[in-house]
C-alpha cells in the first residue's frame, strides 16, 4: 500500500503539470511554515520541500490534501487560470444532461472545486456501478427513496435524509421505488485535466 509520500519523482509524472512554482507561494499565502504544512498533509518537511523545489511531483491525493490545507483549489495548485464566473445559476440555464439513464441538471458554476447537481435516477439504472474516486460527496434526497451502498453497509434514505462521505469509499446509488429518485448532489472533484485519471466508474458487484 502506498504511503502519503509516495508521489512520482520529477520526470516520471508527465500527466501532471509542474506544480512547484505554486506550492511555496500558496503555502506562504496561507501563513503556514514548511513544518506545519507538512504535518497537516501527513508529509515530512523534507518531502514537502522537494515538492516545492520540483524534485518530486505530488500524487493526486496529495494535491487534494494540499489544496484543502491551503484553502484553494487543485486548479490553482496546478497554475490553471480560471475565468470569472457568475455566482448565480438560473433555473432557465440548467440544461439537462443525460448519461447512463440518469438526468443531470447543473446547479452550480462549472469549473469550481465543488460541483452541485440535481439528479434524477430512474429505477434499475446503473444499479451495478460501483464508484471510487478522490474527494467528498454530499447527497440529499428530494423525492423517492435512495438505496446507498457504502463499503460493506447498505442504507435506505427517504426524502429529507442526507449522506456525507469520503468518495474513496466504494459507493453505489440506486432508486428503491419504481418512480425513481430525485437527488441534490454535491461533490468535490479534481477540476483539471488530471480528473480523467481517477473519475472513471468501476463496474461490478461490491464484495
Amino acid at each position: 500500500m502506498s504511503t502519503p509520500e509516495s508521489g512520482p519523482p520529477a520526470g516520471q509524472a508527465d500527466d501532471l503539470p509542474a506544480v512547484a512554482p505554486q506550492l511555496r507561494a500558496l503555502r506562504r499565502r496561507a501563513s503556514l511554515t514548511l513544518e506545519a504544512a507538512a504535518r497537516a498533509a501527513g508529509l515530512s518537511p523534507a518531502h514537502l520541500s522537494r515538492l516545492e523545489t520540483g524534485r518530486r511531483q505530488p500524487s493526486l491525493p496529495m494535491l487534494l490534501a494540499l489544496a484543502r490545507i491551503y484553502g484553494t483549489t487543485v486548479s490553482e495548485l496546478l497554475g490553471e487560470s480560471v475565468a470569472e464566473r457568475d455566482a448565480i445559476v438560473r433555473a432557465a440555464d440548467m440544461e439537462p444532461t443525460r448519461a447512463g439513464g440518469w438526468t443531470y441538471h447543473q446547479a452550480g458554476a462549472a469549473g469550481r472545486g465543488m460541483q452541485t447537481l440535481r439528479v434524477h435516477v430512474p429505477h434499475g439504472s446503473q444499479g451495478d456501478i460501483v464508484r471510487v474516486h478522490p474527494g467528498e460527496e454530499w447527497l440529499y434526497v428530494l423525492k423517492g427513496r435512495l438505496r446507498l451502498r457504502l463499503g460493506d453497509s447498505t442504507h435506505l434514505l427517504a426524502p429529507g435524509d442526507s449522506a456525507h462521505f469520503d468518495s474513496l469509499t466504494p459507493h453505489r446509488i440506486a432508486a428503491e421505488d419504481p418512480d425513481g429518485l430525485e437527488l441534490l448532489f454535491v461533490h468535490t472533484l479534481l477540476q483539471s485535466p488530471t480528473a480523467a485519471l481517477c473519475l472513471g466508474p468501476h463496474t461490478g458487484e461490491m464484495s
